[in-house]
């Protein structure tokens, strides 16, 4: 069994990384959608991301810091696969849940703050901010400054990471620099 997990900066590059996972057989697993899930139970399927960052908060503060991934990991289990990425991972509870395997693999990937916000314009995800000033209050919360343990902490997932790709190139750079992750990892 292989799982790779995924976390970095929002608009970073991280659906890149797992697309081209999936391409390569990987089942994937997102955090992210079982906080929407949740979002969507609430009627607040479009919800902007502060509100969805406060469904995570609470699901961790009620319910766990790995509640994600133990729920993500329940589906992981159920599956006949053997190749996995888990994308959104924003928590180190996450992550030590995670890390609890031998075959876990944790991949940041990050991107400068101009980059992202350029992408999430583009993308226009109705979570997504809209201004560079809600940009920054967003990222700033996102990598986890002011929140608790049960919060964002992406900015120490980051630091957690085995890898970390920065994507300030092109798409082909960083398919290509996971690839080459990958290979070494399967050899070690």
């Amino acid at each position: 069994m292989s799982i790779i997990g995924l976390t970095g900066n929002i608009a970073g590059g991280k659906g890149i990384v797992g697309d081209l996972l999936k391409n390569k057989g990987y089942e994937y697993f997102s955090l992210s959608a079982q906080v929407r899930a949740i979002a969507q139970k609430r009627g607040q399927e479009h919800a902007p991301r502060s509100v969805l960052q406060d469904i995570g908060n609470e699901m961790r503060a009620n319910f766990g810091t790995d509640i994600l991934a133990r729920l993500v990991g329940a589906e992981i289990f159920a599956s006949q696969g053997n190749l996995f990425v888990i994308d959104g991972i924003r928590n180190t509870g996450e992550i030590e849940f995670f890390r609890k395997r031998k075959d876990f693999l944790l991949i940041a990937i990050t991107a400068p703050q101009k980059n992202r916000f350029e992408r999430m314009l583009a993308r226009n995800r109705p979570s997504d901010p809209k201004t560079w000033e809600e940009f920054l209050v967003m990222d700033a919360r996102d990598l986890g400054q002011g929140e608790s343990a049960t919060g964002q902490q992406v900015g120490a997932c980051i630091e957690s990471a085995d890898f970390i790709l920065p994507n300030n190139w092109s798409v082909m750079s960083l398919e290509e620099r996971t690839i080459m992750v990958l290979e070494g990892w399967k050899h070690n």
